[in-house]
């Protein structure tokens, strides 16, 4: 291996520490700390801390009101610290905790701060996506090729060390700042530097492994970046020695252990007892008749809630099902500039869809009106970020322009109507287009309609089915994207459900699919919606239903304005809640116009009518399977090696930017700086924010609104099927055997009793209450007899 390769793949090894992170324009949830994920988490959130300075357990504060409060029960509370080897009273443990221990940033000498402020500079004007008006040139150099170019106008950079005559490419610049070192200091070396800038390092890193437009077109590789800094580095004299190793584990981690245990069980006891009991209350029950329709959502938590009501105001069978709907595609709309992934990272985009237009009508009209609009933005925006023009633009404006200022702030629910009355003016895409399926092969349609199926257990189905994808609605939030569906890669989920929606009506489709078994009635109609998790709002794109389904859609209509009522109802204090909801998406002022998944700490994998018996209170994830439908358990393999694993990715994110939301979080939204349409700062420069913002998970400062737990699982099936899948799949057993999360099954045919994994492919009983009892067991209790 050649010297260059082998600096690549050690600076590639290095950035492992560095959790990526995507264009806050599509904001995608994953954990930090994904590096660690080999590791115990005891021990990866102590690295962590000693790497990236932040925090790894909530506060002794947070611990002290989740007591206090009756989030942690005492008894569960006081097992856990025993085992830990505390047998002293928890409000005594609690105050003798360090709140600052393994939380403070290392400090920074001069040196790098200031390397840091040069650097950042660099890189927002290299990375900007199209948000400059004047942009840094010969961008398409690469970030090293500009840095080589251009770092001898900066006056910023002294005219010293290896930045004066910089090499050719990274890897000889990289060797020639490190050559005073010894080599096996290198790789300490290039992990501090990629970890000083996490937010920076993180970004670069995701652009270049998705390699998308941006990249193709301004390349930067982590190699590049790191050359650029070491460089930097060397001009200013700094010293760079790789900090000693920290001393051992910390006491503040041990107690935090155990109290975060005792907070994640008394939530699951509660989660499990409550799935047992519905277990045993269906068991034997003849099945019910043909729903009045069926109505798939994504997995999200926010669904739980719509799901609920809508099943008590009318004959309805709901489903949950990861939010791209099975479609692992890029989706390009009607007028958009680029397409976007519309999948999860854990999946590879296989498809490219686009809107192609069926109404020529309806979309002159579209092009004009929207034509007209957009003008008057780009007049308007070109104005306003003039200095030279903004201020007479705003005199000349005057009262009309003032008044619109006014409007927003003083009544933004009058804004949402003006705004949805223009909208409706305006056709919509879905009304002129169709999402270009025609470049699928027949095999791959009928394969995604058939996964979609069979991962849900279907048997049975009613006259409509609708896939509801899930969309935001809010006025000025540069995280408006983390309110998006995190399925779709942070962008709304009612593309890919339009595209299964049309593959599931081709009738070659269903010729195929009846074929395989799978019989769908002549008079079953598929259509696509998308619901507003801010106002509660299903919007149905109904241009494909016949007359025949009229009537069954107005009804349909009817009870999911009666479900909006009652949702919105459970989670806004509001008096008229449907229409506070309305005024949070329309208020450009408001930094909270909705939770999102604050709140997440379950997954539930069970049959739909399962879920329809249980009040998870919005803080579930709820995947339809039916066992019975799986007699292999390839279903269950499908949902445990890739919906768990991403919500587990969803969890951990809620988890750190609450624990810590400086660090792993974005801090305050009221002092971010929109930086290049690819993140947020602090103030006016510095590091890229990673994480969740703090009005995304506080109801005040030193107040959590999400608790901050690892994720429950709780799957219904037999408890060897889970059991050989996870003796297949390795990197699921270790993140279960390392703490991320944990996973316990209701098996139903052992008389709905519930097991807790133990690690090591073991399982304890659960008691009655919810308890496991027994941390010795060493097999499968569904094996026992094999």
């Amino acid at each position: 291996m050649s010297t260059e390769q082998a600096i690549r793949d050690s600076v590639d090894d290095a950035a492992a520490a560095v959790g990526s992170v995507w264009p806050i324009h599509s904001f995608v949830t994953a954990n930090p700390l994904s590096g660690f994920e080999d590791q115990p988490f005891a021990e990866a959130v102590a690295e962590a801390a000693d790497i990236l300075g932040g925090r790894g357990y909530p506060s002794p504060e947070t611990f002290r009101q989740a007591l206090a409060r009756g989030q942690i029960d005492r008894d569960i509370l006081d097992a856990e610290l025993a085992a830990a080897g505390y047998d002293a009273d928890p409000e005594a443990l609690l105050s003798r905790m360090d709140t600052t221990a393994g939380t403070e940033s290392p400090d920074r000498d001069a040196a790098e701060e200031r390397v840091d402020h040069v650097l950042t500079k660099w890189l927002s004007s290299f990375l900007d996506e199209g948000r400059a008006h004047w942009s840094l040139p010969d961008r398409d150099l690469g970030f090293y090729g500009v840095f080589r170019t251009f770092a001898a106008h900066d006056g910023q950079i002294p005219d010293a060390g290896v930045v004066a005559d910089l090499p050719a490419t990274p890897t000889e610049t990289i060797e020639a700042v490190l050559e005073p070192y010894p080599q096996d200091q290198w790789p300490d070396i290039f992990e501090e530097q990629l970890a000083a800038l996490p937010g920076w390092t993180g970004f670069i890193k995701q652009r270049a492994a998705d390699g998308g437009q941006w990249q193709s077109r301004y390349p930067i590789t982590l190699t590049g970046y790191l050359a650029a800094r070491l460089a930097l580095l060397d001009a200013v004299g700094a010293d760079l020695s790789p900090a000693d190793d920290p001393d051992g584990e910390r006491e503040t981690d041990q107690l935090s252990e155990a109290f975060l245990t005792a907070w994640e069980a008394t939530y699951r006891e509660e989660l499990v007892e409550s799935v047992a009991a519905e277990s045993k209350s269906l068991a034997g029950s003849e099945p019910s008749g043909r729903p009045d329709a069926q109505l798939v959502f994504c997995i999200d938590t926010r669904s739980e809630v719509l799901r609920r009501h809508l099943e008590d105001a009318g004959d309805y069978e709901t489903h949950g099902y990861a939010g791209f709907f099975g479609i692992p595609m890029e989706y390009e709309g009607y007028d958009a500039e680029v397409s976007v992934t519309a999948c999860p990272p854990i999946a590879n985009a296989q498809h490219h869809i686009t809107d192609e237009p069926v109404d020529a009508e309806q979309e002159a009209e579209y092009d004009y009106l929207t034509g007209i609009r957009e003008a008057a933005a780009e007049i308007v925006e070109s104005i306003e970020t003039n200095a030279a023009t903004a201020y007479g633009f705003v005199e000349s404006a005057g009262s009309g322009y003032g008044l619109a200022l006014a409007s927003r702030t003083l009544v933004p629910g009058r804004v949402h109507d003006f705004l949805d009355s223009v909208d409706d003016t305006v056709p919509d895409e879905h009304d002129f287009c169709r999402p270009s399926v025609d470049d699928l092969t027949l095999g791959e349609k009928v394969g995604y309609a058939e996964t979609a199926f069979d991962l849900m257990g279907w048997d049975r189905f009613a006259r409509l089915v609708v896939f509801t994808g899930h969309a935001s609605q809010t006025a000025n939030n540069p995280f408006d994207s983390s309110l998006d569906c995190g399925a779709c890669a942070g962008n709304p989920g009612g593309p890919s459900a339009r595209v299964l929606a049309a593959i599931c009506n081709e009738d070659a489709v269903r010729a195929e699919l009846r074929d395989r078994g799978v019989e769908i009635p002549e008079d079953t109609v598929f259509l696509a919606g998308q619901h507003n998790t801010t106002t509660d709002e299903v919007e149905l794109y109904d241009g494909d239903v016949p007359e025949s389904h009229q009537a069954d859609l107005q009804q349909l209509r009817e009870d999911l304005g009666t479900a909006r009522e009652g949702a919105t109802a459970e989670r806004t204090d509001a008096a008229d809640a449907a229409r506070e909801t309305e005024r949070k998406a329309a208020d450009w002022a408001e930094t909270r116009p909705e939770w999102g998944l604050a709140g997440n700490a379950g997954f539930v994998v069970g049959p739909s009518k399962l879920a329809a018996g249980l009040d998870l209170d919005g803080r579930a994830f709820l995947h339809s399977y039916d066992w019975t439908t799986d007699p292999y358990g390839d279903a269950l393999e499908a949902i445990m090696t890739a919906p768990m694993v991403v919500t587990q990715w969803i969890n951990a994110q809620y988890y750190f930017s609450t624990v810590d939301t400086g660090t792993y979080g974005s801090g305050s939204k009221i002092t971010h700086n929109p930086v290049g349409n690819v993140g947020v700062y602090q103030g006016n420069g510095g590091d890229l924010m990673t994480g969740l913002p703090l009005q995304s998970l506080m109801a005040a400062d030193d107040d959590p609104y999400h608790q901050p737990l690892r994720l429950s699982t709780v799957i219904h099936a037999p408890v060897d099927t889970v059991e050989d899948i996870l003796a297949d799949n390795e990197d699921v057993a270790q993140l279960l055997d390392n703490g991320w999360l944990s996973l316990t099954v209701v098996d139903p045919t052992q008389d709905h009793a519930a097991f807790h994994y133990a690690g090591a492919l073991s399982w304890t009983p659960v008691t009655g209450d919810g308890v496991a009892v027994d941390t010795s067991v060493e097999a499968s209790p569904a094996n026992a007899d094999d």
